[in-house]
């Protein structure tokens, strides 16, 4: 039986849960500590916030440890069973808006043992729709940006994201408000060094760096009337690499470590089967390590043009725009392989 302290849910009668009382300190000093780097580090624990994010957790297999919820009615939406496996405990929803970090609060707070994707259970129609497409975060330090990355990444049906030592965790509560529930959808590695990245590649898998700087746009431009037929902005014309379009940023080797790469147009052919993707953070682009890695594999340097004067692309919106015209070339890739397969034989 259950310590007397423990009550028996009426819209659930499986479940038990503790009632705590209303202002408890020392629960939500719990839950303080639970949004920290460095209790997810310490205790391999994470803190998720919502109905659908828990939901989503609990169906890909993620382990709860303890849920805290306002009301026994946020327990109806949850799989019992999974949920069953937790310390529930009911507080005052007062509580819960002091602890959250949302502007409008569910009612709904979890602590998690820190998801495995070797473990994990993804979606049936993410592992479905699963292409030969992989992402490298270089350097991704906004949690926002990180999280609508994610996202991105989910939904062009991303084989596995790979974040460098560098990257904000994803499993900062901003980061996890952003993804929109990516976390689980899509196999995400943390911490990498660039040693360790190559390992955790296909075999024979081609690597491009997102790159937002066009060193010849301006001369371009300004080299061709308006209204001219043979614009050099022509999906065809070639984009020189240019020693310019370096990084800012230079490791221990100097800029003689840093390999140049041909460069071309975002949406020219690049997505070889299977191909990674580099996106790097926004103040210095990729880095010397990434620029290596993808020279090592035979690749390019992506090149998203913009208007001259304009700033740079948010990372995030360069990763959407580079995953999803790598998902558009690889399917058009496989079309035509089983438009070949269908051809009658002769003879």
């Amino acid at each position: 039986p259950p310590p007397p302290a423990v009550e028996r849910s009426a819209a659930a009668p499986g479940l038990w849960y503790e009632k705590a009382a209303p202002g408890d300190r020392r629960l939500g000093k719990v839950v303080t500590i639970a949004k920290s780097k460095k209790f997810r580090d310490n205790h391999g624990k994470v803190l998720l916030e919502g109905h659908r994010l828990i939901k989503d957790a609990l169906e890909a297999g993620a382990v709860p440890q303890t849920l805290f919820f306002s009301t026994v009615g946020h327990l109806k939406l949850l799989p019992e069973a999974e949920i069953k496996r937790a310390s529930l405990v009911k507080v005052k929803f007062e509580d819960i808006k002091t602890w959250s970090d949302l502007v409008t609060p569910q009612g709904l707070l979890g602590i998690f043992s820190k998801p495995d994707p070797a473990k994990m259970s993804y979606p049936a129609a993410q592992l479905t729709n699963s292409l030969p497409l992989l992402l490298i975060c270089d350097n991704i330090r906004d949690p926002g940006n990180l999280g609508t990355i994610l996202r991105s990444a989910a939904g062009a049906g991303c084989e596995k994201v790979l974040l460098t030592k560098g990257c904000v965790d994803p499993w900062e509560p901003k980061v996890l408000r952003a993804g929109m529930g990516a976390h689980f959808r899509v196999p995400i590695i943390t911490s990498l060094d660039w040693e360790s990245v190559p390992t955790n590649l296909p075999a024979g898998i081609q690597v491009c760096v997102a790159d937002n700087n066009d060193p010849d746009a301006a001369a371009r431009i300004a080299s061709v009337p308006r209204g001219a037929g043979s614009a050099p902005d022509s999906p065809k014309a070639p984009v020189k690499s240019s020693p310019k379009a370096a990084p800012e940023h230079e490791d221990e080797e100097g800029a003689a470590g840093i390999p140049e790469l041909a460069a071309q147009h975002y949406y020219e052919d690049w997505a070889q089967t299977p191909v990674a993707v580099v996106i790097g953070g926004e103040t210095h682009g990729p880095s010397p390590a990434a620029l290596r890695l993808a020279a090592s594999t035979g690749g390019r340097r992506l090149v998203i043009p913009v208007v001259p004067g304009v700033d740079s692309l948010n990372s995030a919106i360069a990763a959407g725009i580079l995953l999803f015209e790598g998902k558009r070339q690889l399917l058009w890739r496989h079309k035509q392989e089983d438009d070949r397969q269908k051809l009658p034989v002769p003879g």
